[in-house]
């Protein structure tokens, strides 16, 4: 087997496997994760935030919104859920975050709390990857995340 077929990369990046194991690698038992990850119907582990990353979690419109602007800048967001039809989106950014963050309505899992991750490779339905991982460790900045936020308000008022 090629390097190219082990890793899921065809010169485009980092692979598929890469980013199963970045995100595998935030759990206490990495192996039992990725067992977790092909076995469960749903597709979905639950990992603890504050190890790798913490989460902040949006209600959807705002949430998109803001994603929406973050796609339009330079800078790639880093890894983003969509859970329950889109209805909360969950912005991976770093460790420590939801310590400081305050803002109406977002939500935040830092240590202490467990998030539902879906497998990075494989499509679901209740939680997907909007912007998959990509196994770099890149996350999402929370000073853009507030911009971006702070522009989709507007955007979403203007309506």
């Amino acid at each position: 087997m090629s390097d190219e077929a082990a890793t899921g990369d065809t010169g485009g990046g980092v692979g598929r496997l890469d980013a199963l194991e970045w995100l595998a690698s935030a759990a206490p038992d990495p192996g039992a994760c990725r067992w977790e990850w092909e076995r469960h119907p749903l597709g979905v582990a639950l990992l603890p935030a504050g190890r790798l990353w913490d989460v902040l979690i949006l209600p959807g419109r705002l949430g998109m919104a803001a994603l929406d602007v973050l796609q339009r800048r330079p800078d790639r967001p880093g890894p983003v859920i969509g859970a329950y039809h889109d209805a909360r989106v969950g912005f991976l950014v770093p460790v420590g975050t939801t310590d400081h963050w305050v803002g109406t309505g977002v939500r935040g899992a830092g240590a202490g709390s467990w998030v539902v991750v879906p497998h990075p490779g494989r499509p679901h339905g209740g939680v997907r990857w909007l912007v998959p991982p990509d196994g770099s460790g890149r996350l999402t900045d929370p000073g853009a995340l507030e911009l971006a936020m702070h522009e989709a308000t507007l955007r979403l008022t203007r309506r």
